[in-house]
């Protein structure tokens, strides 16, 4: 499946400069995962634990929150260790969030299909299988999947104080396109 392109087709740049940056970019974002999570971490975990697959059922987002079908599986709840919500959103051709922030940030892992995610004020861009994405706390933003194709992602909602996510108005057809 050919990838959603951030540039026009047009687009003449060194493709292997381009794919440097990228790899460089998604290094940084990976490491400071990993760094913000390092001082929370034991030095021995207590025991491996494992959330079987279809353990917690998934849900069919809400209007208030989506438009369009997505489901949404939840992997593992918050803790003290973890600090985030982690789910599996699959998103069908069409559908999106709404209008949203996360008070402490949020990663995409995006894991099939072709997406788009896009920060208010800021042109729309195109995320694939592989792409991690990293949203600052308090980006008022939306992501979902094309109008073609579906979309699935792993999302990380980090918490601060007791909450994860703060939902807005939905995205316009106007502005989804």
């Amino acid at each position: 499946m050919p990838r959603v392109s951030e540039k026009p087709a047009s687009f003449t740049g060194n493709s292997k400069k381009l794919q440097t940056q990228k790899e460089t970019n998604m290094k940084k974002i990976l490491a400071a995962a990993a760094i913000s999570t390092a001082g929370l971490m034991p030095a021995e975990a207590e025991t491996i634990e494992i959330r079987t697959n279809g353990s917690t059922p998934a849900v069919i987002g809400t209007a208030d929150n989506f438009t369009g079908q997505a489901v949404i599986s939840p992997l593992y709840p918050p803790t003290d260790m973890t600090r985030a919500s982690t789910g599996l959103v699959n998103f069908a051709p069409g559908a999106r969030t709404v209008w949203h922030s996360h008070p402490a940030g949020q990663m995409l892992i995006i894991t099939g299909g072709q997406g788009w995610v896009q920060e208010e004020g800021k042109e729309r861009r195109g995320i694939n299988p592989g792409d991690v994405v990293w949203i600052p706390a308090g980006v008022k933003h939306w992501h979902g999947a094309t109008a073609i194709s579906p979309m699935a992602h792993i999302a990380l909602s980090y918490m601060r104080d007791g909450k994860n996510v703060d939902w807005f108005e939905p995205v316009s057809d106007e502005q989804y396109r």
